[in-house]
């Protein structure tokens, strides 16, 4: 993967994809997303930072966090616009599940998530990872087809991208799920309200121009998805899930000769 610090946007992501699939109203939250929340959710109990505001970054698809803590006595707060300004929010928590990777300019949402919280707040989420699909990924080598969806980036490097936005004590974690379908039209229908191929070079689950359209296309992308089933005879697909945790710390300056420091961090300085 390109250095999130050279450009706002992923070369391995198709921007205007993107954006189309953050406007198309969600039917309601898919089951992974819903899983994963909860699985992101246990994580909380492992977290003694003080919470009493945060914001859920994920509010389309995401869901909200199956957690006691949370409902009973944290204050949510719906985020509808993408980006934020330290004006605007002052949170002890960013909540984000499943979505940084269908996201064209990670750079720009981990500096908002930055901006939003209050020192010593965190930002908690989830995403998928590279191992997704590698049983579909392999029947589409073998057609000589485009990959099936976008290039995903391993948790290592998601940790990196976080310290180099100012964030501090990364801690990520994996696990992989497989889910078992029938048939592959149940497969199929499954996938597409899991996301979108968001590789520039793409057809697949949301065939470009390129592709063969209709409904032999389509008779294609089955027969694909009918060669990944597994010794029982289901349609078995993995998803490798990450999650990651990470802490706004208080702002650190540089002496030199010179130095120069915004008005924000030294009001911030001056209250510690």
């Amino acid at each position: 993967m390109a250095d999130a610090s050279t450009s706002d946007f992923d070369p391995h992501i198709d921007a205007i994809a993107a954006a189309r699939w953050a406007r198309l109203p969600a039917a309601g939250v898919p089951w992974l997303h819903g899983e994963v929340g909860r699985r992101m959710a246990e994580r909380l109990d492992y977290i003694k930072l003080p919470t009493k505001e945060w914001t859920n970054w994920s509010w389309q698809r995401g869901g909200l966090p199956e957690h006691s803590a949370l409902r009973k006595s944290f204050w949510q707060k719906l985020t509808k616009a993408k980006f934020q300004t330290p004006a605007e929010l002052s949170q002890d928590m960013i909540w984000s599940n499943m979505q940084l990777h269908m996201e064209a300019a990670p750079k720009r949402m981990i500096e908002a998530w930055h901006a939003a919280l209050k020192t010593d707040g965190y930002v908690m989420f989830s995403l998928l990872g590279p191992d997704t699909l590698i049983e579909l990924r392999a029947a589409y080598e073998r057609r000589g087809w485009p990959a099936p969806l976008h290039t995903m980036t391993d948790m290592h490097d998601w940790g990196d991208r976080l310290v180099q936005h100012g964030f501090a004590e990364p801690v990520m974690d994996m696990e992989r799920l497989t889910l078992t379908f029938a048939t592959p039209e149940r497969a199929l229908k499954e996938l597409r309200e899991l996301g979108r191929n968001l590789n520039p070079v793409r057809f697949g689950m949301d065939a470009g121009p390129q592709a063969v359209a209709g409904k032999a296309w389509r008779a294609s992308l089955l027969e694909a998805l009918d060669e990944c089933r597994n010794l029982d005879g289901q349609i078995a697909l993995t998803f490798e899930l990450i999650y990651g945790h990470a802490i706004k710390p208080k702002p650190r300056v540089k002496l030199s000769a010179s130095s120069s420091v915004s008005l924000a961090n030294m009001r911030e300085m001056l209250r510690q």
